[in-house]
């Protein structure tokens, strides 16, 4: 039984999946001047995007809305039944609106197309069916129609919901594009959690600086190297001369193959063993890219210097871990 269950399932699944699949794939046959068109009106808006659509279209409806906002392009949804009674005042003449509907032909959707048109405000669409009313009611309409739904009795909106999603996220990453949208301003619009940490924290927010930077001179010798690397205790020194500008690298790592190396810690200056040529960043680098840069390499710490190579700070991998970068 519950082979026959997990079977059942499982071919379920993948049908629907499948299917949906092959409507999104299908909706790039309809790309073309009307899609153009579309992103032009977008890109051509002083005001907001105004996205609207009833039932299970009002739910992609405002996903679009959302994803427009996220990226550079204000966006709100827009509930057509409310907006009957009394919420079309949020609509103004700077604006632009998408409305969604399968049929195309969504009473509550149609209710409003005299007073878009009285306003004239450019009307964009996402229908199913070419021929509908909100089609040809439209400055610039985008077909996302379906063969059939995903749904066995072809009734729940399913594909034709999938196809319209993506159909809005085409237009959004157009746009987007478009307007040279780059990783910054997109942190701008997701300062919380996660997100917000990876894309808005630079490496001068985490990093050692002042008198917590280990540094010692060329001319130092091991004992007092490892006096240094542990009163600072990030595992490492910088090596730089009076200017401050950067020679060398010393680990405890390094210390410990020059004990191994019979090394005299007392006589040895550390000119002699440090690594040079260590890998550097700057304070206005990403965290997150700091933190690959480290993975790359293999290395748990990065050396912070200027344009003149003059040392402004040491951070560390826990640094970053701990500052919630992953």
């Amino acid at each position: 039984m519950t082979s026959d269950a997990d079977h059942f399932f499982s071919q379920s699944a993948i049908r629907t999946i499948e299917m949906e699949a092959f409507a999104v794939s299908s909706l790039t046959e309809g790309i073309g001047p009307a899609f153009s068109d579309a992103c032009k009106r977008l890109l051509a808006t002083t005001g907001r995007v105004v996205v609207t659509g009833m039932g299970k279209s009002g739910h992609i409806a405002g996903k679009i809305a959302a994803t427009l906002a996220s990226t550079g392009t204000p966006a709100f949804f827009l509930h057509p039944g409310e907006a009957s009674h009394g919420d079309m005042g949020m609509i103004t003449r700077h604006d632009c609106v998408i409305a969604l509907s399968n049929s195309g032909s969504t009473a509550e959707i149609l209710t409003l197309l005299p007073l878009i048109k009285r306003m004239n405000v450019p009307l964009i669409s996402i229908t199913g069916d070419p021929q509908s009313e909100l089609a040809a009611a439209s400055d610039a309409h985008l077909l996302a129609a379906v063969d059939t739904e995903a749904c066995p009795l072809n009734l729940a909106p399913t594909s034709s919901t999938t196809a319209a999603l993506v159909m809005g996220d085409a237009l959004a990453i157009a746009v987007l594009e478009a307007r040279g949208f780059t990783a910054e301003k997109f942190a701008f619009s997701h300062p919380g959690g996660a997100l917000g940490r990876r894309l808005l924290l630079q490496v001068a927010d985490v990093m050692a600086a002042g008198d917590d930077i280990p540094c010692v001179s060329p001319s130092v010798n091991l004992i007092d190297t490892l006096c240094e690397i542990t009163q600072k205790g990030l595992g490492m020194t910088a090596i730089a001369g009076p200017d401050l500008r950067l020679k060398g690298v010393f680990t405890d790592g390094d210390l410990r193959r020059a004990v191994e190396e019979h090394h005299d810690l007392l006589g040895t200056q550390l000119e002699s063993v440090m690594t040079t040529g260590a890998r550097t960043v700057s304070e206005d680098m990403l965290a997150a890219e700091a933190l690959g840069l480290m993975e790359r390499s293999g290395i748990s710490s990065l050396v912070v210097v200027d344009v003149d190579e003059k040392i402004r700070g040491v951070v560390t991998l826990l640094a970053l871990l701990r500052a919630g970068i992953s």
